[in-house]
């Protein structure tokens, strides 16, 4: 299906929306979750005056916009954060559908990864951990929602790739904590796991690619705080976000990268 058709276009438009929608939902994920509190109940409200938030109030980016930014009952200021969660979700899902256009019984689970990806980027960028509650669920979810991609093509080479990826992955990290724990949390080991299925779905090329460039990304980001005089040498800087940030490298132009290195290199 090519980007131009009607069907492509209304396809992404609809994840545009979706994505807005859940964007919305992530803002009360990513407020409640370190807090222990739960996604559900109570119904969102106001944290500076405790006040209900109206239903006519709770339309991702437009109610921002036609409040300004400000609880309708006191009158305090909204964070421009809220907005900025809900676009970059709906952005996250229209991209997500342009990469898998071609693997629609793919869309389930790398949505799934860019829903889980916000979340835990600001999380950790807010509290420097990766919550059990979100990643530990993610070890049966992408399973089968590998699963669905894979069925409808009889794909299973893909599905036990991504199996021994994930565990590779998983045991990569566990060997870097072990070695140097002070310059690793476990959370990072864990979430591993769950990216390391997600892109050894994808190929071999798409893993490594992913799993070097969050470490390429998050060390010239470091090396920056350090030059800029940000951040000292023993300053901890969640790496959780850059994992992440990786893997969308690794899903979106893996196959492309790893080609052009083994090309580069005489391998191909």
């Amino acid at each position: 299906m090519s980007l131009q058709t009607p069907e492509a276009i209304g396809l992404l438009a609809l994840l545009g929306v979706l994505g807005l929608a859940i964007g919305s939902f992530l803002n009360v994920v990513v407020w409640r979750v370190p807090r222990g509190e739960s996604v559900v109940n109570p119904p969102s409200a106001c944290p500076r005056c405790g006040s209900a938030i109206r239903r006519r109030d709770n339309i991702p980016v437009l109610s921002w916009l036609l409040l300004r930014g400000k609880c309708r009952d006191c009158g305090g200021a909204v964070a421009a954060r809220y907005l900025v969660v809900e676009v970059l979700t709906a952005a996250l899902f229209i991209l997500v559908g342009a990469r898998f256009l071609e693997q629609p019984w793919a869309l389930p689970a790398y949505l799934y990864l860019a829903s889980i990806a916000v979340a835990l980027a600001l999380i950790d960028i807010d509290t420097h951990r990766l919550p059990n509650t979100i990643v530990l669920p993610s070890y049966a979810v992408a399973p089968i929602l590998l699963l669905v991609a894979s069925a409808p093509d009889g794909d299973w080479g893909a599905l036990l790739r991504a199996g021994v990826a994930g565990a590779a992955l998983w045991l990569a990290y566990a060997v870097m904590w072990f070695a140097y724990p002070s310059g690793m949390g476990f959370g990072d080991v864990k979430l591993a796991g769950v990216l390391g299925m997600l892109l050894g779905w994808v190929g071999w090329g798409p893993l490594v690619v992913g799993a070097f460039s969050a470490f390429l990304v998050g060390g010239v980001f470091a090396l920056a705080l350090l030059v800029l005089r940000r951040a000292g040498r023993k300053s901890g800087i969640p790496f959780g976000p850059w994992m992440l940030l990786g893997a969308g490298v690794g899903i979106a132009w893996g196959e492309q990268l790893w080609d052009a290195y083994l090309r580069a290199a005489g391998l191909a």
